[in-house]
């Protein structure tokens, strides 16, 4: 006896095919080119379907965007470390989890993407990633007390904190990756923090030598200012138009990406022509350029910045830069997550200054790092070419962190309680 398929299962099975094939062929889409650039009609073209095909399964791209989300939610992070604790309690297992993500393809670069992107509380993906992270550190939290519970981790660690850095150094390591692939690994970078967990606060070896009186030189600081630098010469007018073109193209660059602003919104958002913009800017990309220069020459313009005479103390002071900026350039932080996590792609504009940019400030910190070991300020079983990795990780990811809940996050406490654990004060 043969039995066939009912219509309407058949109708299901191949309403579930188009509805796969839609949201595989809208996350390459948003991968390679970026949410707010991609179109409904581009997602339909690349699922081999017509527009109004694909609406009859997705009224709104907000829609398309939640179901690709929702694909790599599915058994990620949260469930990955909920179930691993409940198997094997005590155990930390972001590096299993972070091995399982790489496994995942389109996983890193979606994420790193949309860590960014969806920064700017206008995206539509910023509600999702914003309740996806709260959701990470309160699993997390779980996980770290249990451990603690479980004597994996020590007693005198704060499961709250250790929670919020912990994610906040794995979604920066994940961004580091992308630029420094020959530098960072990120599951070795958890499996050596995991480690680390299981040591006391600011631990060191009870025969350690203490600081030395004559401390190493300290490293200064490299400038990472593209070649485009803006000239302070010119006519008042110049300077001034100049300035407020570069003030409306940061602050689109952070609420619409670089690639989804035309030189044409720049103009209307400033108040003069496409063709007065190009009098000053001949191109987008000289343009970014200048964002950029404009974006590092108020940072390491500083006036509360003063040189410390040992390199601990110099990392210690991290944090000032830090509570500065979000209090007085917050509109710097958001251009810079939205860029550095846009310029992933190799053909990005702006993707060969973040790689210069990463791989000098890993090259400072792990200096300042050697100099901090050879006082005896830094553990000597602490390795300071991945303690440089981890706080340009952890930097990027807690402020990424504070741009989804300013409230919830305070990058300089958090940039402080890492320090004094990996700088312990004698």
């Amino acid at each position: 006896m043969t039995t066939t398929a009912a219509p309407g299962a058949i109708r299901t099975a191949r309403t579930e095919r188009t509805r796969a094939a839609i949201v595989a062929a809208a996350h390459d889409a948003f991968v390679t080119r970026g949410y707010r650039a991609t179109s409904l009609r581009d997602v339909a073209a690349a699922a081999g379907i017509s527009h109004p095909g694909l609406l009859r399964h997705f009224a709104t791209k907000d829609e398309v965007l939640a179901a690709v989300v929702d694909l790599f939610e599915r058994d990620t992070e949260l469930e990955l470390l909920e179930r691993m604790a409940s198997e094997d309690p005590g155990t930390l297992a972001y590096s299993e989890v972070a091995r399982r993500n790489e496994t995942v393809p389109g996983y890193l670069a979606l994420f790193a993407a949309l860590t960014g992107e969806a920064s700017t509380p206008r995206h539509p993906a910023h509600r999702i990633m914003r309740d996806r992270y709260a959701r990470l550190r309160d699993q997390s939290t779980d996980v770290i007390e249990e451990a603690i519970a479980q004597d994996t981790v020590a007693a005198d660690r704060d499961p709250a904190g250790e929670a919020v850095r912990v994610a906040a150094a794995w979604d920066g390591l994940q961004l580091l990756a992308q630029y420094l692939p020959d530098r960072v690994d990120i599951i070795e970078a958890l499996e050596t923090h995991e480690g680390s967990l299981a040591l006391p606060v600011g631990w060191r070896e009870p025969d350690e030598a203490g600081p030395t009186d004559t401390p190493a030189p300290v490293p200064s600081m490299p400038s990472f200012m593209p070649a485009a630098m803006e000239s302070p010469l010119g006519y008042r007018v110049g300077r001034e138009r100049r300035g407020l073109i570069l003030d409306g193209a940061t602050a689109l660059f952070a609420e619409e990406g670089y690639g989804d602003t035309s030189l044409r919104d720049i103009a209307e958002r400033v108040g003069v022509s496409k063709s007065t913009l190009l009098h000053y800017y001949d191109s987008k990309e000289e343009l970014l350029s200048a964002v950029l220069s404009h974006r590092d020459r108020l940072i390491e313009s500083r006036d509360s910045y003063t040189p410390a005479d040992r390199a601990a103390d110099e990392l210690r002071a991290l944090s000032r830069g830090a509570t500065e900026n979000a209090a007085k350039a917050p509109g710097l932080i958001e251009v810079y997550a939205v860029l550095s996590c846009e310029a992933v792609p190799a053909d990005h504009a702006a993707h060969a200054y973040f790689e210069e940019r990463f791989r000098g400030v890993v090259d400072h910190f792990a200096a300042l790092f050697r100099a901090a070991q050879e006082d005896g300020d830094l553990p000597a079983h602490r390795d300071p070419e991945f303690e440089a990795v981890w706080l340009t990780a952890l930097w990027d990811g807690l402020q990424y962190q504070w741009l989804y809940d300013r409230d919830a996050v305070d990058v300089a406490v958090h940039l402080d309680a890492h320090l004094d654990d990996v700088l312990p004060r004698r």
